[in-house]
């Protein structure tokens, strides 16, 4: 007689090496915000710790968004589709016509609930992304068409584009629409389809640049920001002496130069040249692994997915982030033109941090359900 043993394998609970990457980012994040910000956060509010407090507690609640999501199967957001769509656009809408919008910098980008604040694009990235995943997955078979295919999803591009050009925030709308084109490339819509309506569209893009004075500024400094070093060409160029004073080695932790009162908005859009200045070459590399690590997750779990719908919502947040990434660090070596862009799991920032470490939750998900099919 012959006993026959079958052994249960649990699949693992968490993506050790994704959820260490990301929570090694967030813990320099906390550290590099703190001695980014602490001078100003002296000067503006009386305390060195107040940014540092912040952060602390958006890092906590990002890990608290990040294991809820990790726990919600992600087949559940093909039902969540159209009430985040509608969320995530009436948000976008309330900035300018709820009486609830805050303006700084010039640029009417956030919504004020009491003592809260935060940006409604974050929002609206993670809704774009679900939708652009459900639509290709539910019109698999009609793709190839250009008016079922192609144009509904350039549509919603356009309805979201609508109120980011209205803030105004150039940048986010070049950040949708590469996303969408990409998901679009990735869920099978015909690549002729896709470049051939980038013909029409790129005098529309030419006026959007020309449209706007400090945006022609700006395009003018980025080609030589050394003749505007008074003005618009001022960040690029103390982003360009924090990296090189940095060197291989760094300055130290808390003994960079160029964060005092010179390098405008250091521990957000260029905390990463604070980074530069006070870690030098090999902490950047160090970063740039990191971030290596999770891009490198993110695609392998979309590439094991067996569910189209839980690919390309992978595949879509993996694309979010990377292109998040490769902005603010072109910005802040001068590769790109000046955009107001958090660098994901290390700028401060609430909203950001939040949305980010869910989406990541997502990505554990999806890859956890790779796991326990792979197991059976």
């Amino acid at each position: 007689m012959t006993r026959t043993t079958t052994v249960a394998v649990q699949a693992p609970s968490y993506d050790v090496q994704l959820l260490f990457a990301v929570l090694f980012l967030v813990g320099i994040g906390i550290v590099m915000v703190y001695s980014a910000s602490s001078a100003l956060a002296l000067k503006k509010y009386g305390s060195d710790f107040y940014f540092l407090k912040k952060q602390a507690l958006f890092s906590l609640f990002g890990i608290m968004a990040l294991v809820i999501c990790r726990h919600i199967p992600f087949r559940c957001y093909r039902v969540m589709t159209y009430p985040l769509l509608a969320l995530a656009l009436g948000l976008l809408v309330a900035v300018h016509f709820s009486g609830l919008g805050l303006e700084a910098g010039g640029s009417l980008r956030w919504l004020r609930f009491g003592p809260l604040t935060f940006q409604p694009v974050e929002v609206a990235r993670l809704a774009l992304i679900v939708f652009m995943a459900y639509s290709l997955n539910k019109k698999q078979a009609v793709l190839g068409k250009f008016t079922l295919g192609f144009v509904p999803h350039v549509i919603v591009l356009a309805v979201f584009a609508a109120p980011l050009l209205m803030q105004p925030d150039f940048g986010s709308v070049v950040i949708f629409g590469a996303l969408v084109w990409i998901m679009m490339f990735m869920g099978g819509v015909p690549f002729r389809h896709l470049l051939s309506a980038l013909i029409p569209m790129l005098p529309l893009a030419y006026f959007l640049m020309v449209s706007e004075a400090y945006r022609i500024k700006r395009l003018i400094s980025f080609l030589d920001p050394w003749q505007y070093p008074a003005g618009e060409g001022y960040q690029i160029i103390h982003s360009l002496m924090a990296f090189g004073t940095g060197g291989l080695w760094g300055a130290g932790i808390g003994k960079g130069y160029q964060k005092l009162f010179y390098l405008p908005e250091p521990h957000t859009d260029f905390i990463f040249a604070v980074i530069g200045e006070e870690l030098g070459f090999w902490g950047v590399l160090f970063i740039l692994a990191l971030y290596g690590v999770i891009l490198w997750r993110g695609i392998r779990i979309a590439c094991r997915c067996n569910d189209n719908f839980g690919m390309l919502v992978a595949a879509g947040i993996s694309t979010a982030i990377g292109l998040q990434v490769s902005i603010n660090m072109g910005v802040s070596l001068g590769l790109l033109p000046t955009k107001g862009l958090t660098l994901p799991f290390l700028s401060y920032g609430g909203t950001s941090l939040l949305l980010n470490m869910a989406c990541v939750g997502i990505l554990m998900n999806i890859g956890a359900g790779n796991a326990k099919q792979s197991h059976s």
